[in-house]
């Protein structure tokens, strides 16, 4: 018997068994897609959101309802992708086009990454020193840096994992926020469920800026790295050994990304929902950021708000660096063919991998000295993700579809339904953001 004729077990669940039939045992079951949807609401993404509800009201709120399922699908494919062939997606995609295309996107991958590490670094430290004033954000800055590059080298996958899990639970803060604003539900509800698009050049490329830090190519790489890292835990070193996955397997994987991806857009909606209501509907709608909308908080809202706004925005810096930093890393070997890469390898083992990891939170780290406007990082940096995740989805679905690779796990009708939508909003909003 193979060793993937057994069901593997993921972080924290071996105890649960082979059968989780019970929704405690799924529960269980939870890892990198919870930890890759929480990643997604990184300080950018928070900042983006912060100024969407600021500027443009409730009329993006029905964006969070729309790109659930069309998240879900899409991480549902690279989840699969990771798991069936035992090779991360950028691997999977040096396979599938030219090696200079293959490339081409790998570095504008690591290039948009990079800048949204920084971005994440300066709302964090921002965000540290508002709370804590004596403490200069440069200081902060270089404190979280540190702190985040010892824990990326010495600690293990499994350790890392753990901790992500954990700051996940950060994200409340913001759905706590929403309802001490008692806002009107009925009226939240109905711009969540009608749709309402403005032909203006600055709702588009304000819309494009959600979907790009919604629907972001770091998540995509990140998710199928972090199955192939599940599988090396569990003791498969080899790709043979990974290569294929059982039907609990995958119902785990998908039950696993559906809740992350709920998560992560429940997050979303909760925090435009509370800027439209304490900012848009009170004249401040020219904000840069999300230190700006707790600041404009704190007189409407009070301190507790003040601060749980703002103190997230840290606990969800230290859970997206890793995953950014380390999706340009696990891009970096997979296209360059490292011999060996990963969170789960040691530094001595797998040292062109730890570079490229350490150099993205370096770099990032350093951007903020070199007085870099962060806010202006974090909003092209949106856009440039909306426009490269387009092709990125093309050749996802591709792959997905492509049996002599996935085998009896390609695509359904219905997932490809979802994932050619997500695809056509994407580039329809591409085209609309230099048409318009």
């Amino acid at each position: 018997m193979s060793a993937k004729a057994k069901a593997k077990p993921r972080i924290e669940s071996a105890d649960v068994g082979t059968a989780s039939k019970t929704l405690w045992k799924r529960l269980l079951t939870l890892g990198p897609g919870l930890i890759t949807g929480a990643a997604d609401d990184d300080p950018s993404g928070i900042s983006t959101y912060s100024v969407a509800g600021a500027s443009t009201g409730f009329s993006m709120l029905w964006l969070a309802l729309l790109t659930t399922p069309m998240m879900a699908v899409v991480q549902g494919m690279c989840a699969r992708i990771g798991m069936v062939t035992g090779l991360g997606l950028a691997a999977n995609i040096r396979k599938s086009v030219p090696i200079g295309l293959a490339y081409a996107i790998g570095a504008i991958v690591v290039v948009a990454n990079t800048f949204n590490v920084g971005a994440d670094f300066a709302g964090m430290a921002a965000s540290a020193h508002m709370v804590v004033p004596v403490i200069p954000a440069l200081a902060w800055d270089v404190f979280f840096g540190l702190a985040l590059m010892a824990g990326l080298v010495f600690l293990s996958y499994r350790r890392i994992a753990s901790f992500l899990k954990y700051l996940t639970m950060t994200l409340f803060a913001y759905i706590v926020t929403a309802f001490i604003l008692h806002p009107n539900w009925g009226q939240v509800l109905r711009h969540l469920v009608v749709p309402e698009v403005r032909l203006d050049r600055t709702w588009i490329t304000t819309a494009m800026g959600v979907l790009g830090t919604t629907i972001t190519p770091y998540l995509f790489f990140w998710q199928s790295d972090l199955e192939v890292e599940e599988e090396k835990a569990a003791g498969r070193a080899t790709v043979a050994e990974r290569r294929g996955a059982t039907d609990e397997e995958i119902r785990n994987a998908h039950f696993d990304v559906n809740v992350g991806m709920l998560f992560s857009n429940l997050v979303m909606f909760f925090i435009i929902t509370t800027t439209a209501l304490a900012l848009f509907s009170h004249g401040h709608r020219n904000i840069q950021s999300a230190q700006d909308a707790a600041e404009a908080l704190r007189p409407l809202a009070g301190n507790f708000a003040y601060l749980l706004f703002t103190l997230g925005m840290v606990g969800t810096g230290l859970l997206a660096i890793p995953a950014l930093a380390g999706s340009s890393a696990y891009v970096a070997a997979e296209m360059l063919a490292f011999r060996r890469e990963g969170l789960d390898e040691t530094p001595n083992r797998a040292p062109r991998f730890y570079a490229v990891l350490i150099a993205g939170v370096a770099i990032g780290l350093l951007m903020p000295f070199a007085h870099i406007d962060p806010i202006r990082a974090l909003y092209w940096a949106a856009v440039l993700n909306g426009v490269v995740s387009v092709p990125l989805i093309f050749l996802i679905i591709r792959i997905a579809n492509n049996a002599g690779i996935m085998g009896k796990w390609r695509n359904s009708i219905a997932a490809n339904a979802w994932s050619w939508l997500t695809f056509l909003l994407m580039a329809g909003t591409a085209v609309a953001l230099f048409a318009v």
